[in-house]
């Protein structure tokens, strides 16, 4: 599905009303209580390897979920949460693995450190190192799945040219899976969040992967909730239709009914088309 690019209007769009969707998802918090109890429930129950340091800061953890049907080339998927760049944590979606381990797959969920006490720019550099990290354990190249601004990160890891990295291949990321993801960042300017995140619009375009080298002949799926605001069904029409265009395999898949948090929930559905497609993604992306 896609549609021509079109571009954003503080003057004529109330990007608060569009982009808080605390506001408009009005039991929000429901999501988030109901995820960190089955979160934490997973955690002691799961084979899994936690608070694996990255790098060095306080945040740079990951933790690796380990499928129990194990093969030659096992599948592996990160998950990198949202929270507008301020808020949550790995622990707290540790969820997100349950079906995916049941089907198979490996999966990696890293925290990182939040504004205002780094940028957002600051933030990709460390999902960089983690992800070198990762490489260094597993080598094994993962399909980056990520939610909300972690959908935005998820589109940037695809869109990183890892040769530029060293100890690291070229095609590191393949696949990316971005659940209602903000690929064009400057909205956020306009709205409450910044208190926190504290970017201006030239620092916003630079953080933007809409905006950057589109990577070509890589994979994205860009899903939203057809409930969402029609600023989220854009963004994620729009970089379908311009990585299209430049060569990337990328389409726009709009779950019928989904809010923001609930497109979440989709990954923890044994019978979700969501988690078919990731599947499938995480064993191209590791050349099965």
């Amino acid at each position: 599905m896609s549609m021509a690019a079109t571009t954003f209007d503080p003057a004529k769009v109330d990007y608060e009303a569009e982009y808080n969707n605390r506001i408009l998802v009005p039991d929000s918090g429901a999501y988030g209580a109901r995820w960190a109890n089955a979160s934490a429930l997973m955690r002691d129950t799961s084979t899994a390897e936690l608070d694996i340091p990255y790098g060095p800061g306080i945040r740079n953890r990951y933790d690796l979920f380990r499928a129990g049907n194990r093969r030659m080339a096992t599948p592996l998927a990160v998950y990198i949460h949202g929270g507008v760049w301020q808020r949550g944590d790995r622990k707290d979606y540790s969820v997100v693995a349950d079906a995916l381990v049941a089907r198979g797959v490996d999966v990696a969920l890293p925290s990182y450190t939040l504004c205002p006490d780094v940028k957002v720019a600051d933030i990709y550099e460390e999902l960089r190192l983690f992800m070198r990290a990762l490489w260094r354990k597993t080598g094994r190249r993962p399909v980056v799945v990520g939610h909300s601004v972690g959908g935005t990160m998820a589109a940037a890891m695809l869109a990183t040219d890892w040769s530029a990295l060293p100890d690291v291949p070229d095609d590191l990321v393949r696949c990316a899976y971005a659940l209602s993801g903000v690929f064009e960042v400057e909205p956020y300017v306009h709205t409450t969040y910044n208190i926190a995140v504290r970017i201006n619009a030239e620092d916003a375009r630079k953080v933007s992967p809409a905006l950057w080298a589109a990577p070509k002949g890589r994979t994205l799926v860009a899903a939203v909730g057809g409930a969402e605001s029609r600023e989220f069904v854009r963004q994620s029409l729009d970089i379908a239709a311009r990585w299209s265009a430049a060569g990337v395999k990328a389409e726009c898949v709009i779950v019928p009914g989904g809010n923001h948090f609930s497109m979440v929930d989709e990954l923890t559905r044994p019978d979700s088309a969501m988690l078919e497609r990731i599947v499938g993604l995480a064993a191209a992306s590791a050349g099965i």
